[in-house]
């Protein structure tokens, strides 16, 4: 039979019988009902699985050319001569669900763990690492394309220069291509192996920075210059030395509620919630801390130390008509409260900071004979022997109030 050529192709009119191929058996050129030199490639055959006649269209002559008609053909009989339908083929690869970009898969993912996370800033963080230094790279992949190489090449830019960074975005990608083979998109995770095609990064203890602290010595000259005398409205530098008389981390102390607070028993119950360890925490309360709180009464219903911005002059306390906005303070307001008093700390270069207070505290007590065990609890740091924590069923409320109220005689002791 002679095959069937372009300019025979072009004749070919709505009454015409179909042209076949001439390579291939079965593939023929079906005229268009309604207009002259265009027409449907169909390729007949006998499935090979239900062995009934079936016709499998190819495509719209002239967009679909002789030569890859003939070729498309070709296969399916490729596929008829090992056993397989095409049709059946093509309709189960159409119904299979469509493999996302590494981008749409990390956004789902995103999506899916936002629930269990303990707080809206690492969320946010999470998907903004890899919005900043994977997107652009390779984010338009899809997942059954990205191979070890493509995870270097998004690594390799902050590999040594931001180590800490890229450890936490490898991290992501590995928990965005473990949910790709979840689903069925990756036969493997490439994330595995990529440290065979990076340089060997600085150990992890040589690079850890730990928060910058107050040398505890220090703490007395800091409170008496930079925050005994704050103002009536300065809810910022109160909220820090209360922080400090507690060692208290900043989130428990910027979301403290009045709920939570008994000034008869001089004893702060932190919730569960708002814990690190997601677990209830008292605190015993100084004199110093509770006459903090009570010059605090009529600036907010519900919190302790709201923001604060007034409307218009100084606003009277207690008038909650004057302020323009009330609500937990950003977690940035005593940093930048620190570093605007260029707060000294055992790190060359860097100003203390709120976190570091802690390891301040922490360090007077070792230096001050208090007990390991009184001090961690105090940290409320989580005990980590699963059997000695089995065992610990009392915070030793009464036991920790006479350090924290020896710390904050220290903390005031220039201004008492």
């Amino acid at each position: 039979m002679a095959l069937l050529t372009d300019a025979k192709a072009r004749t070919i009119q709505p009454t015409s019988p179909p042209m076949p191929h001439g390579a291939v058996p079965g593939l023929a050129l079906h005229p268009s009902p309604s207009q002259k030199g265009h027409g449907k490639w169909v390729l007949r055959f006998v499935s090979p699985v239900t062995k009934k006649r079936r016709n499998a269209g190819l495509g719209v002559y002239p967009n679909v050319g002789i030569a890859h008609a003939a070729k498309l053909a070709r296969t399916m009989r490729e596929q008829i001569a090992q056993g397989e339908d095409p049709l059946a083929l093509r309709n189960k690869e159409a119904s299979a669900p469509r493999v996302p970009t590494l981008q749409d898969a990390a956004k789902q993912v995103h999506k899916e763990l936002k629930p269990g996370w303990k707080n809206a800033k690492h969320a946010q963080q999470w998907i903004n690492t890899l919005a900043e230094y994977v997107f652009p790279i390779i984010g338009n992949l899809p997942l059954d394309a990205i191979h070890p190489r493509n995870i270097a090449d998004a690594l390799r830019p902050i590999w040594l220069e931001k180590p800490e960074t890229a450890f936490r975005v490898r991290q992501r990608l590995h928990a965005v291509m473990a949910w790709g083979w979840a689903h069925g998109f990756v036969q493997a995770n490439p994330v595995d192996v990529v440290t065979h095609l990076l340089p060997q990064q600085p150990s992890k203890a040589a690079r850890t920075q730990h928060q910058p602290a107050m040398p505890w010595r220090e703490i007395p000259a800091f409170v008496k210059a930079n925050l005994a005398n704050a103002g009536e409205f300065d809810v910022t530098r109160r909220m820090l030395l209360f922080l400090i008389l507690t060692a208290c981390r900043s989130g428990e102390v910027r979301g403290m509620t009045w709920a939570e607070v008994n000034l008869k028993t001089g004893v702060w119950t932190i919730p569960a919630e708002r814990m690190k360890a997601k677990l209830p925490h008292r605190v015993p309360l100084p004199k110093a801390a509770i006459r903090i709180i009570e010059k605090q009464r009529g600036f907010h219903e519900t919190l302790v130390f709201p923001s604060i911005l007034p409307r218009r002059g100084r606003p009277s306390k207690g008038d909650q008509g004057q302020f323009a906005e009330t609500g937990v303070m950003s977690d940035m307001v005593l940093t930048a409260l620190l570093r605007r008093l260029k707060a000294s700390s055992d790190t060359p270069g860097r100003f203390a900071t709120a976190h570091g207070f802690r390891s301040s505290f922490r360090d007077w007590c070792s230096e001050n004979g208090y007990a390991r065990d009184l001090a961690e609890r105090s940290l409320s740091h989580t005990v980590q022997n699963k059997v000695e924590a089995a065992y610990h069923r009392t915070d030793l409320l009464e036991q920790r109030r006479p350090m924290l109220v020896a710390w904050a005689e220290f903390v005031c002791s220039l201004v008492c």
